[in-house]
């Protein structure tokens, strides 16, 4: 199983390390039940990765970590993380293949089980 990051969300998460002088820092990705659409998407940033329950994505040139507990693996398998600069904000986004629909914001989603 895999997860993709972008070009942008990249080098925005090295940006971040830098800004914090904390390159251990890495973006929290998981999946909780509850939105519009039956799931949702949780994204954050932390430095603290429990070896027995989160699996680590690691861009071997930047160092760049994407870290998600297991059941959120089975949910988001493919995906692809980006980071978008919009007029409304910035935001790491998910793109996933499995979900079937989502909402309007990109932050709820339903999937085929």
């Amino acid at each position: 199983m895999s997860i993709v990051l972008t070009p942008r969300a990249i080098s925005r998460l090295v940006q971040i390390q830098q800004k914090d002088s904390n390159p251990s820092l890495a973006l929290r990705l998981s999946v909780e039940s509850g939105g519009c659409h039956g799931f949702q998407y949780t994204i954050g940033l932390s430095d603290n990765v429990d070896p027995e329950e989160d699996v680590v994505f690691t861009d071997e040139d930047t160092g760049a970590k994407v870290v998600m507990d297991e059941p959120s693996l089975e949910l988001l398998k493919g995906s692809t993380v980006d980071f978008t600069q919009e007029l409304i904000g910035s935001q790491f986004k998910v793109l996933n293949p499995m979900a079937t629909s989502s909402c309007g914001c990109g932050t709820s989603f339903d999937i085929k089980l």
